[in-house]
């Protein structure tokens, strides 16, 4: 089995960027939605992308942005994947993916085997589904796990990854649970909103390498 790729999100300082470079992370998030604890400015999230080194993809995270400040975010910070986290409809994220070079993402909330169903409507639309808890007040970074019993032995047809309430602590048995080929961390890494935690960070890292 490959090794299970590692995406820190929520990243808003230079040395929260460096940190999860050093540790492994495959993929760093960047946050651009005013209302989370962990949103950027596109000035700086131009910044932090540019502090990371190729091997490690940049993913740019938005949530139901219309389609001019879309195009002015992408521009900005030129990361290797979109990430959306809103309402999206399929037609527009397969639009954003045949018009631009870039990865698309869909977070997703999951609920119920349905839920599990209904996401199908983004096959060969996006190039992944992020599967998170359902959304609260934010549509993500709530640190609420989901019910991995929903994705035990599921058939896949659309590449994926596990996000929702993730931690040092719970990560092993998450990858076990579901056969992750991605995990999401955010919120279980941080001392305050917002505020990301340097040793979680590596911690959580180190326990994804060792399941």
């Amino acid at each position: 089995m490959p090794d299970t790729m590692i995406k820190i999100c929520g990243l808003k300082t230079p040395e929260a960027v460096d940190a999860a470079v050093d540790a492994g992370a495959t993929h760093i998030g960047l946050v651009h939605f005013e209302p989370s604890p962990r949103h950027v400015s596109l000035n700086d999230a131009a910044k932090l992308r540019r502090r990371v080194p190729d091997s490690v993809k940049v993913v740019l995270l938005l949530v139901n942005m219309q389609p001019a400040p879309t195009g002015e975010a992408l521009d900005a910070v030129q990361p290797d994947v979109v990430q959306f986290h809103g309402n999206e409809t399929p037609e527009w994220l397969a639009l954003v993916k045949e018009k631009t070079r870039y990865e698309v993402w869909k977070a997703w909330g999951l609920m119920n085997p349905q839920s599990l169903e209904n996401v199908l409507a983004y096959e060969g639309k996006v190039d992944r589904v992020l599967y998170d808890a359902p959304a609260k007040k934010l549509p993500g970074g709530n640190g609420v796990p989901l019910d991995w019993s929903l994705l035990r032995e599921y058939h896949h047809r659309i590449a994926w990854g596990l996000a929702g309430g993730l931690t040092p602590d719970n990560v092993v048995d998450a990858i076990r649970a579901t056969g992750a080929p991605l995990v999401d961390a955010s919120s279980g890494l941080e001392s305050a909103p917002g505020v990301k935690d340097i040793d979680r960070i590596a911690a959580f890292c180190r326990a994804v390498r060792e399941a």
